[in-house]
């Protein structure tokens, strides 16, 4: 190998603590803890992580916040096209540099909670077969991007990401045990969660305090259960957790009826084969179901 070639292979490799650190120093970055930035330095996560959004140049990566670029040039060499959204105006012109190599790549610098997703789709993935969400996401902001995502029933495969361990757990949860909440029911209503692997703390410059999962969203062709009323069936999950140490008997009851019409909701929870004793997070996906049309039928008539 000649030391031309040498060169070629170590500058690719934007993912390797030395290029990171290299990128990072020459162009004095200094990263804000305030936007989540840690910048992952272990090959072989970032091979899981494309791996695992099933790509190939037939289909579309949409990446959020790609940070110095290593996930997003892992993309180029397998998706057919890679639309990387960047919060963080500093790192625009790093990424330009850093992914000129790559032709399939396209930067938007914006909020991708403000970014029109839907025209984005439409306007960068034409002729292609499926486009799926991969991206290493801030912790602090992990559930409101998901839920955009899963809320506005974008045309999505998967949703690949790196996740704050714990999150990741909530949602991929099975019903009873502590991490199941809303977050799991709202999660895989809409998706099939597959924990892809758990990623520790120390792959990361700077290294955060906690560590990392990667968890694969596919995304379901029709929700895990049908419901009269979407938007109540929510309500309804909402209200059951309001206060986990209580019944879902009185969750619901401080929520949806008065002293005067109170002992109705233990009938209604009987007639559907649920106690009303029981706690939210004892309830699976079907039962809520059940109990978000039961009430929907008998509080607003319908």
């Amino acid at each position: 190998m000649s030391l031309h070639d040498n060169q070629l292979e170590t500058k690719s490799d934007i993912g390797s603590p030395k290029r990171t650190k290299d990128i990072i120093q020459r162009h004095g970055f200094s990263l804000k803890k305030s936007l989540g930035q840690n910048f992952l330095i272990d090959q072989n996560i970032l091979n899981k992580i494309v791996t695992a959004a099933e790509l190939d140049k037939t289909k579309g990566a949409l990446e959020i916040g790609p940070g110095i670029g290593a996930l997003t040039e892992r993309l180029s060499k397998t998706a057919g096209k890679v639309v990387a959204v960047e919060i963080d105006q500093r790192l625009i012109p790093i990424l330009s540099e850093v992914l000129e190599p790559y032709e399939n790549v396209q930067v938007v610098h914006g909020d991708v909670l403000k970014v029109d997703l839907k025209s984005l789709l439409e306007e960068n993935y034409g002729g292609l077969t499926g486009v799926s969400v991969v991206a290493n996401l801030p912790y602090y902001i992990t559930t409101p991007i998901v839920m955009r995502f899963l809320e506005e029933k974008l045309p999505l495969e998967n949703i690949v990401i790196m996740i704050q361990k714990e999150v990741a757990e909530r949602m991929a949860a099975k019903p009873g045990g502590k991490e199941y909440g809303s977050l799991s029911i709202a999660v895989q209503y809409y998706c099939e969660p597959e924990m892809v692997t758990v990623v520790p703390h120390t792959v990361f410059i700077p290294q955060p305090n906690v560590d990392s999962a990667v968890i694969r969203l596919k995304i379901r062709q029709e929700p895990a259960v049908q419901v009269k009323d979407e938007a109540f069936f929510f309500e309804v999950i909402k209200a059951s957790f309001a206060q986990r140490r209580k019944t879902l008997y009185n969750n619901l009851a401080s929520r949806f009826y008065d002293k005067n019409t109170k002992p109705k909701l233990e009938g209604l929870l009987l007639s559907i084969g649920i106690e009303p004793s029981r706690r939210g997070e004892t309830l699976s996906l079907d039962e809520y179901a059940a109990l978000s049309d039961a009430l929907y039928t008998e509080l607003k008539g319908e």
